[in-house]
């Protein structure tokens, strides 16, 4: 630290920050000394000569994605994706475009799409697109779906701008290596002998190179330097891509573009398994595809256990799917070329079914499955765990078969199961499989069986690795793959470019043994009781049994240390705590900059602290006791990490592994803030419901207080003075709304003594259920809902004689949310399976996943199953035919905030399904979360954060709709949020758009 400081590089070697970057997306865990963010080349250097001159380490990092462990090390970290991101020139007529390092590949290519006007873009694209970085496909030769067209990295790599381990600044070139200035005399002299040197290496091995490299399109592991042959011209550039950031530092390329084509087709064939599916790809290949990817039918399960089936919709029958991507001139040419390879693969006689997906958003759909694969099949359906380690061998294509059907057998020899995915036109596959990595007895079974392994596809001429590097899981392992006379060549090659050793050591050369740093051996065991049942995926269907209440609470909300469910459950409370906070595997797709909701707080900042991953990281720190966040419940540098969650829930749904940071978060506050004050706002905002009860007997004095200076002592209670507060309804006044539209709260209609909704309607109808805001702030919304849902015929029952305790979840009062919630079960509980519609999004999201993963009793599963938002309800009644129709005619168009919680418990396109069945033909969805996110926003500390998470979504929506165009918005969050950013505007609910008796107006212009 003190070189680097007297160098001028700005590190962070806080407690926090080495926790988020001790992992990646491998197996393995090791914490670095330092962690550096460069803003330019003269960064790199002076952090790169600091390391030389103490002997540290250093490795570079783009997006933290490597499943490999190449992107971990214990010195210095330079991650390169949060300032140099910059697309730089771009030559539309060499087909070349100037990057920095850390631009993430899919923001390259929609930026090259957007300067070209569609006509090119970069080919890579692995499934970690939307957050790997160039650099780290530099770093591992990185493919992609695509890559039968279009080859590797390598294959698009013009030239590289380095920095060596001496600080010596140097191009790669496709015939060898110069100084980068060539006024910088001691890179010029460097780069003349690091020519010279890899030279005589390629005259040194020559016969090695041609015989034991690039024998398949696959082979990634070990050093490239067949492109150093003189037949290769001498390829420095291309020799260098693969290295893992052992050689030297990238800090810039010269990347190859290619065009965009005309028309493309997905072609989707279901199998009977994956090994019948391998079979048939000689003959896809025939018909020249763009990629041909596959996946098993235990990815496709956990999606649609996880997300819905509509998440794969689309999927043709079969146990194993090809997606095979055609494409050419036209459209026709490309149909007629489906047409045929269907034909031809139902003539070989092994496919189940096949068809044609000419539409591009079922497209989109499907392929997210497929690139989801590494996520979804770490925590399946099953309640089972699955891991990296394996899964990235590589056989030729025609081999692929033999190979499946002998590693299937190897899987069984060891009592072992593998979810299998990946390029099967290139003959890569990615296999996750079912180790035990927590237990000395597991851990050597994952040795006996990573060796034979490694020597089954060697036995098969394949690769260790055909996308994915070496790294710490496959370098033990590269002498079974090459011969001595290589793996010298390769430590020649290494020593050349960094004779320092400084380089990502650990990787290649002398590599650590594959099985040290595991990130799960050395987790100490140790109690941590939750209040949230957090028992694996599946297992709540898997017979474990309903979970008995917890115990009482502390007086301040706090859960007391309760077990979440019985000693004779497995696994036990220390189990489900540290299994939830490890499903985190670092895939990172919160870091992506787009799609989706996950993770507003990151896009906001840029800053691995504030994305799901590095929460998670830093929690699983936590339950390891580590010496970098090593006061478990009262850690302050976890609760540091979680200050910008919004609490959003968007993870729970948009991360592939089911990441829920919002009910960590809670329970993590509940115990941290046991006998400690609280922050105001978890006062002020998390009593809110309480609040509102007060507040509603004198509202108009309280909304006059409001709009004095008197709001400047916002502050003191935790609220920011920026915000322009809502107004307070008056008590009764959602009562007179509900007696208007017909409908009468169930205590009026003579409620049942036990405290369930009373009243006609017996097992028929629904139960609108009036929550604390809706009463509170806007009752008008109220009746229009009452309105709708009594006018599609059915018996129309209210109840608002509970609380879905939201606010008390949200800021880790959990003990007086389980009394809140448990009470709001017993009133809910009537005896019938009727829906329980709920106006407020984030007040359903609360009643169907934290009713009973808080009160642990059958009542409150059967109360949270028959839960639904009102906009999923408006969907099933507009099927059914019995909406009622509006007074008027719709609009033309709307710009919809879908709410977080919605868009996470309930499935994404339930705003969108309801728009399309009431007939909105033009909607502008703002899928991103608007800020405010329950108190959130009003916090002070919180609102320039807020405002941030609004641009992401919400107010370009706003901006691009007009002034015309309604805007729903059910959460009321959201409306506050609207009117914060265009006070002239009101965000609706859709219950108001459907109104029978005071809808929204249409702006459809008239002739």
């Amino acid at each position: 630290m003190s070189r680097l400081r007297d160098a001028g590089v700005a590190a962070d070697a806080s407690p926090r920050r080495l926790a988020e970057y001790s992992y990646d997306a491998s197996n393995y865990r090791v914490p670095p000394a330092a962690v550096v963010f460069p803003r330019g080349t003269d960064d790199v250097v002076r952090a790169v000569r600091a390391c030389r001159d103490a002997g540290a380490p250093l490795i570079g990092r783009g997006g933290g994605t490597s499943m490999a462990g190449n992107a971990i090390g214990p010195g210095v970290v330079l991650d390169f994706s949060r300032h140099l991101t910059a697309v730089r020139s771009l030559d539309e007529d060499a087909l070349v475009v100037d990057v920095e390092p850390g631009v993430v590949l899919a923001t390259l290519s929609a930026e090259v799409e957007r300067r070209t006007g569609g006509r090119l873009t970069f080919a890579p694209d692995p499934s970690s697109k939307t957050r790997a970085t160039v650099g780290g496909a530099i770093g591992n030769d990185a493919c992609g779906n695509h890559s039968v067209r279009h080859g590797r990295t390598s294959d698009h790599v013009e030239e590289l701008d380095v920095v060596t381990s001496d600080g010596s600044r140097l191009t790669a070139t496709h015939t060898g290596v110069r100084a980068t200035d060539p006024a910088d005399a001691p890179s010029v002299r460097r780069a003349t002998e690091l020519t010279a040197g890899l030279a005589g290496l390629a005259a040194a091995n020559l016969a090695e190179f041609r015989v034991g490299l690039g024998r398949i399109q696959r082979q990634v592991s070990g050093y490239h330097l067949q492109h150093l042959l003189p037949e290769r011209g001498f390829d420095v550039a291309r020799a260098l891509v693969g290295s893992e950031g052992t050689c030297a530092v990238v800090v810039g390329a010269r990347l190859r573009l290619v065009p965009r084509p005309p028309a493309e087709l997905l072609v989707c064939v279901g199998y009977p398994d994956v090994v019948e599916a391998a079979r048939d790809v000689p003959t896809i290949l025939g018909f020249d595809p763009a990629a041909v990817e596959g996946i098993d039918d235990e990815i496709v399960e956990t999606m649609r256990f996880r997300r819905g089936d509509d998440t794969v919709r689309g999927l043709p029958e079969g146990r194993a799917w090809l997606y095979i991507g055609l494409d050419g001139a036209n459209p026709e040419a490309v149909e007629a070329d489906a047409e045929r390879l269907l034909a031809a693969l139902r003539a070989n006689g092994r496919m189940v079914d096949g068809r044609r997906v000419p539409d591009a958003t079922e497209r989109a759909s499907l392929w997210r499955v497929r690139e989801d694969g590494a996520g979804l099949s770490s925590r399946l359906h099953t309640g089972g765990e699955s891991w990296p380690g394996w899964e990235d061998s590589a056989v030729a294509p025609e081999r692929l078969a033999d190979y499946l059907d002998d590693f299937r057998s190897l899987l069984a020899e060891h009592g072992l199961q593998g979810v299998m995915y990946g390029h099967f036109g290139a003959g890569c596959m990615h296999v996750r499989i079912t180790y035990d990595l927590r237990s000395d007895a597991g851990r050597s079974v994952v040795r006996t069986f990573t060796e034979a392994a490694a020597r089954l596809v060697v036995a098969h001429g394949g690769s260790l690795s055909g996308e994915h590097g070496d790294g710490r899981a496959r370098s033990e392992f590269l002498p079974l793959m090459y011969s001595p006379a290589l793996l010298e060549a390769f430590r020649g090659f290494r020593a050349a470019w960094d004779p320092h050793g400084i380089l990502n050591p650990g990787s290649l050369t002398e590599p650590d043994a594959f099985d040290a740093h595991l990130a799960l051996a050395g987790v100490p065991e140790r109690e941590w009781r939750t209040s949230f049942d957090l028992r694996p995926l599946g297992r709540h269907d898997a017979g474990a049994g309903p979970v008995p209440p917890g115990g009482a609470a502390t007086d301040g909300g706090a859960a007391r240390n309760e077990p979440a469910h019985p000693e004779t459950d497995a696994p036990g409370p220390l189990d489900d705590w540290v299994h939830a906070l490890q499903g985190c595997i670092g895939v990172g797709r919160c870091r992506a900059p787009s799609g989706g909701v996950m993770c507003p707080s990151y896009r906001a900042t840029g800053d691995e602290k504030d994305s799901t991953r590095g929460r998670a990281r830093v929690l699983q720190d936590m339950v390891r006791g580590a010496r970098t966040v090593d006061e478990g419940w009262r850690s302050e540098e976890v609760r540091e990490a979680l200050d910008l969650c919004l609490s959003c829930k968007a993870c729970s749904s948009d991360c592939p592994t089911g990441v829920d940071m919002a009910t960590y978060k809670s329970e993590f506050f509940s115990h941290f803030y046991a006998g400690r004050p609280r922050p105001a706002a978890h006062y002020s905002l998390g009593w809110l419901p309480r609040w509102l009860g007060l507040a509603g007997r004198i509202a108009p004095l309280v909304n006059a207080a409001l709009a004095t200076p008197l709001t400047r002592l916002a502050p003191l209670a935790g609220v920011t003075a920026h915000r322009a507060m809502p107004r307070f309804a008056s008590a009764g006044t959602w009562r007179r709304e509900l007696r208007d539209a017909g409908v009468l709260p169930a205590a009026a209609r003579g409620g049942a003594a036990d405290g369930r909704v009373g009243g006609a309607g017996g097992d028929t109808g629904v139960v609108l259920f009036v929550d604390t805001f809706t009463r509170g702030f806007r009752p008008e919304v109220a009746g229009a809902a009452a309105r709708v849902l009594a006018g599609s015929g059915e018996p129309v029952q209210c109840s608002a004689d509970a609380c879905c305790a939201l606010t008390w979840i949200s800021t880790g009062q959990l003990g007086t949310a389980k009394r809140k919630l448990a009470r709001a079960a017993a009133a809910l509980d009537d005896g019938t399976d009727r829906p329980i519609v709920v106006v407020e999004p984030s007040c359903a999201a609360a009643l169907r996943k934290d009713l009973p993963e808080l009160v642990h009793t059958d009542q409150a599963k059967r109360v949270a199953a028959r839960v639904r938002s009102f906009a999923g309800h408006v969907a099933e009644l507009a099927d059914r035919g019995t909406l009622p129709r509006p007074a008027v005619p719709l609009p033309e168009s709307v710009v919809v905030q879908t709410h977080c919680h919605e868009y996470s418990v309930f499935g994404a396109a339930t705003q969108r399904k309801a728009l399309a069945a009431v007939g909105v033909p033009e909607v502008s969805e703002a899928t991103g979360c608007c800020g405010v996110a329950g108190n959130f926003g009003f916090e002070k500390e919180h609102y320039e954060t807020s405002m941030k998470v609004a641009e992401q979504a919400l107010a370009p929506a706003l901006r691009a709709g007009g002034d015309a165009v309604p805007v729903l918005a059910d959460g009321f969050s959201c409306t506050l949020q609207v009117k914060q950013l265009d006070a002239a505007r009101r965000g609706r609910h859709l219950a108001e758009l459907l109104d029978p008796r005071h809808p929204i107006p249409s702006r459809r212009s008239t002739p």
